[in-house]
């Protein structure tokens, strides 16, 4: 197999290897002595020209510019320390190399990494549900691979981590590497973000610092604690320098999230139909198989011109486009992380250093979504007029507003749970060998479970007239019933639908990584470096699932738990009911709940019947193998330094997937791969001030586990339309490979202060698109209730699809030294990323056979994108206004079940950001921050090429919280 020989050619290379940097897969930044071990003369939090090492700025054994020796001396603190410092690791390194350095111990300016890495240039962020942003794009991809001090880390049975559960008061530093060499790990098109956490050996001695904060969240109306405490020390003994670190941290968030919808849109007849075809005025148009004949999830969806047509029986019939439903959704929530690292480290001389390491994230998360769900598609109670009960947008065939007898509707309350623990444990060691050469091992061992949690009981009520203006403005819909007291009312509500199902998932992995170099001071060649890794993982997927029809009896009489009643839905933004009555999990015993179901579903399971059944399982190895060498020749009397390299990577993997459809009966896949991805750099120091750097390397995204496993994920027809949905993986699928090319220039035209422009272009093949597909499955696992259908659109992941993403970023920091008095400490930092993509998008007959390709931009691409920072460091006052924003992006293709474009689009998206600092004294710091000041919201459209747009097409709008915190900070050594 290719691993085997592999193994044995890179235990040739072992031999010949010197020595390395510790974590040479992703090299550390952590301040080092001329030697390579951590530096011990720089106090923790100063930041200088030189003080702070920064990524790949070992790689190159040269000499700093006599700018750089002059700026040695100047030493800044605080939040310009922050700012200073993260410019820096971009000056002096040879990669492309984007940073946030922690004030101080505690200091990173944010609650998350996620929040913290908004600012960054190239860096998007959304999905800011639940007071936090979520995902992460880097450069308008979203792979980036998720590194802790240069280790690969992911969450259970997943291939890459939620960062989201970093805290950032455990963070030293992040650097995002937008560019990679050989000597990095190759997965992650978007690049690699490498969180750095604190060593004792960064520490002089004795350290101990914290902080305490609340934060209040507004929609929820709550405040919630944030916690974090380190203590640090060294010490001098006969056998060297020994030092231990321990760090934790503890953030708890109650939240509420409120989302507001217009459903998806579907044909009505007109109000005088076609003769002949059957149709009664303004009767919704199903597809095919029900009563009438029109193809749903086209890519633009139905026409919108007025008077376009269906063939309905043979004739050609008028029609208009309406939404099928209004949906509201409140969510409560509460979360808590938990955070842990220890170090110990021992240095027995100047030219070693051992050191063991444990760190561990903890969540967890309840919500509770009270939702409240309308239809807005029935036909048959109309008014003596029917024309006169809807309006039309102006120009299309697309209802505004409508008045609609006798709809149906239902209420759910649906609660869920997670719980995930992620351990990692490490041991390294470095040494220097001789007086140019280096040697460094680590061996790391991780393990991360999730479990999760949902039950869910649907309620019904009786038909009520709906009067529902789809968009009454800024994409928000309004509606209002015949008889609002009914929402409220227990005893007008039914007892509908169980959904009881759970997750679990557990991943482990142990890796070992032996590299090593050589250098020279003179001549062209500089330095040989190579290294080793091999990767263990195992991963294990496993779920329950089970449900039931309707009891028919009241919710006021149904005598389990307590029934809830939201208030205050939407803050007043909107003109909708802002409160309903629905059915409470939390209240309520869950298998007396299980046995009164078994009246119409004898088969449930209570929970000491309850058992996972096995959905897949993994097991994969990975082993690569890579050499550089850097170079140096000198031009016009100016250093060229340059870099070249390869890395060979032969995986191999064993999977098992397990059909839920056939009583979890086994399907056993082996593959095999190798690569080769070179790798090239060269920087050229025009000037002192002035630099150019260019890069070419090539990197791999490796399907998920999930993307590979063929058996199908279903979900009933909720929405009563005629057919369900799944999703499902594809056996065969290949990793995407990028080709990466970028250029930058970068003036320093001022001590602290730069201008950078980098110009890239991103060649991507074997891009993974999903294809969907209806498919009849018959006898199928889903519970035998009113959502129950054997007819599903099925999506599937596929590489069908090459593509180009390309751009250039901007970059400023600048601290004037001119400025007088109380100006002086005044700055600005900022970036703007322009982005264009470009990808094939498959088209697919009825039976999913490929018949041609469209163009598309790339999910979650915002063609622009900026953040800018206004900053103030004077004296005991530090403070950032910050603002990010970025334009409308292409978010996901929904399941093709409607008549509408298929694309989901966001809105732009937005920001405005406070933190403030004021030291009482040289330990002690009081502390504010303000997120979300404006109070934006997250907002999202229908559009597909150049149909769809945010007025006639809205979907959903999630209003963003706006928090708000106060805290202490301390410090003493």
């Amino acid at each position: 197999m290719a691993m085997k020989s592999l193994i044995l050619c890179s235990a040739s290379i072992a031999a010949l290897v010197l020595g390395a940097p510790a974590h040479a897969q992703a090299v550390p930044t952590a301040p080092q002595d001329q030697n390579g071990l951590p530096a011990t003369g720089t106090p923790a939090g100063v930041v200088n020209n030189t003080a702070q090492t920064p990524p790949a700025a070992e790689q190159f054994a040269t000499d700093q510019t006599a700018t750089d020796q002059t700026d040695a001396d100047i030493v800044v603190t605080g939040v310009r320390a922050s700012i200073v410092g993260a410019l820096n690791v971009r000056k002096n390194s040879i990669q492309i190399v984007d940073s946030i350095v922690s004030e101080d111990v505690g200091k990173l300016p944010d609650n998350n990494v996620v929040e913290a890495l908004q600012r960054v240039t190239g860096i998007q962020v959304t999905d800011r549900a639940g007071g936090e942003a979520a995902t992460i794009t880097i450069r308008g991809l979203t792979d980036p691979l998720t590194t802790l001090n240069g280790r690969n880390i992911f969450t259970a049975a997943g291939t890459s981590f939620a960062l989201q559960d970093i805290s950032a008061n455990l963070v030293k530093q992040v650097d995002v590497y937008k560019t990679r060499s050989a000597d990095q790990l190759e997965t992650g098109l978007a690049g690699q973000i490498d969180v750095q956490t604190r060593r004792p050996l960064d520490f002089d001695g004795f350290t101990i610092s914290g902080l305490v904060r609340g934060l209040y969240s507004e929609l929820a109306d709550k405040v919630n604690p944030n916690a974090a405490l380190l203590i640090s020390d060294r010490w001098k003994t006969g056998i060297g320098d020994i030092g231990l670190l321990v760090n934790g941290s503890y953030t708890r968030a109650q939240f509420r999230n409120q989302n507001l919808q217009a459903g998806a849109m579907v044909p009505f007849a007109t109000e005088n139909p076609a003769a002949g075809s059957g149709l009664t005025p303004l009767q919704r148009i199903f597809p095919g198989d029900r009563n009438q004949n029109w193809t749903p999830g086209l890519d633009a969806g139905l026409p919108t011109a007025p008077g376009s047509t269906l063939n309905i029986n043979g004739v050609n019939t008028p029609y208009y486009l309406s939404r099928d439903a209004v949906i509201a959704s409140d969510v409560y929530g509460k979360r808590e992380r938990r955070a842990f690292n220890a170090a110990l480290q021992w240095a027995p001389n100047d030219r070693s250093v051992y050191t063991a390491e444990v760190f561990y994230t903890g969540f967890k998360g309840k919500t509770f979504n009270s939702l409240n769900f309308s239809f807005v598609d029935w036909w048959g109670d109309l008014p003596a007029n029917p024309g006169a009960s809807f309006e039309l947008f102006d120009g299309t065939n697309i209802i505004k507003s409508r008045q609609v007898g006798s709809v149906a509707g239902f209420n759910s309350g649906d609660t869920g749970t997670s719980k995930t623990d992620s351990y990692v444990y490490a041991l390294n060691a470095k040494w220097d060998v001789a007086d140019r050469g280096k040697i460094s091992a680590d061996i790391a061992y991780q393990d991360s479970k999730n479990k999760t949690s949902f039950f869910a009981i649907r309620t019904d009520r009786g038909p009520l007239d709906i009067d529902v203006d789809f968009n009454a403005g800024g994409g928000l819909p309004s509606y209002s019933f015949g008889n609002q007291s009914v929402l409220t009312d227990a005893s007008a509500w039914t007892i509908g639908n169980l959904f009881d199902s759970g997750t679990k998932n557990t991943g482990s992995a142990l890796t070992m990584m032996l590299d090593g170099e050589y250098g020279w001071d003179e001549g062209f060649l500089r330095r040989i470096k190579t290294g080793f890794r091999f990767d263990d993982r195992k991963a294990d997927n496993y779920v329950r699932d089970q449900g039931a029809g309707g009891l028919g009896t009241t919710l006021a009489a149904f005598g389990e738990g307590k029934p809830f009643t939201n208030s205050g839905f939407f803050d007043g933004q909107a003109n909708i009911p802002t409160s309903w009555v629905l059915a409470d999990p939390r209240s309520m015993d869950r298998d007396a709940v299980r046995t009164l179901y078994r009246a119409v579903a004898p088969g449930l399971l209570l929970s000491d019947q309850l058992s996972f059944g096995q959905v897949f399982g993994i097991s994969e190895k990975n082993v690569a193998a890579y050499a550089l060498a850097d170079g140096e020749v000198s031009i016009f009397g100016r250093p060229l330094q340059l870099q070249a390299g390869v890395r060979y990577v032969a995986i191999d993997t064993d999977y098992d997937y397990f059909d839920r459809g056939a009583n979890f009966a086994r399907t056993s896949v082996s593959t095999g791969s190798e690569k080769w991805l070179p790798s090239f750099t060269a920087r050229y120091a025009i000037t002192n001030n002035l630099r150019v750097r260019f890069n070419y390397g090539e990197t791999l995204r490796r399907p998920s586990f999930g993307d590979l496993n063929p058996n199908p994920v279903l979900t009933g027809d909720l929405s009563r339309i005629g057919f369900g949905s799944g999703t499902s993986g594809t056996a065969n699928l290949t990793p995407t490979h990028s080709k990466n090319i970028d250029l930058a220039v970068e003036w320093y035209f001022e001590r602290n202060s730069a201008i950078y422009v980098t110009a890239f272009r991103r060649e991507i093949d074997g891009l993974v698109v999903p294809l969907t597909v209806r498919e009849a499955i018959p006898n199928n696992y889903l519970p035998r209730n009113e959502t129950y259908t054997e007819l599903f659109n099925i999506t599937r992941p596929v590489n069908a699809s090459d593509g180009v993403l390309k751009g250039v970023e901007l970059g400023l920091t600048y601290f004037p030294t001119y400025l007088p008095g109380p100006l002086n400490g005044l700055g600005v930092t900022g970036s703007a990323t322009i982005l264009d993509s470009e990808q094939t998008i498959p088209l697919t007959n009825a039976v999913g056979e490929i018949t041609g390709s469209t163009k598309s931009a790339f999910f979650g691409v915002s063609k622009l994108s900026y953040n800018a920072t206004l900053a103030y460091d004077n004296g005991p006052i530090g403070a950032r206004l910050s603002y990010v924003w970025r334009k409308g992006f292409l978010q996901s293709n929904e399941a093709r079940a409607f008549a509408n474009p298929i694309g989901f689009w966001r809105a732009p998206e937005k920001s405005l950001d406070f933190q403030l600092t004021l030291n009482v004294n040289n330990d002690i710091g009081l502390t504010f921050d303000a997120v979300n000041l404006t109070k934006a919201k997250q907002q999202s459209y229908y559009k597909f090429g150049n149909v769809g747009n945010p007025e006639q097409f809205n979907s959903s709008t999630l209003l963003i919280d706006r928090t708000f915190a106060l805290g202490v900070r301390f410090k003493f050594d």
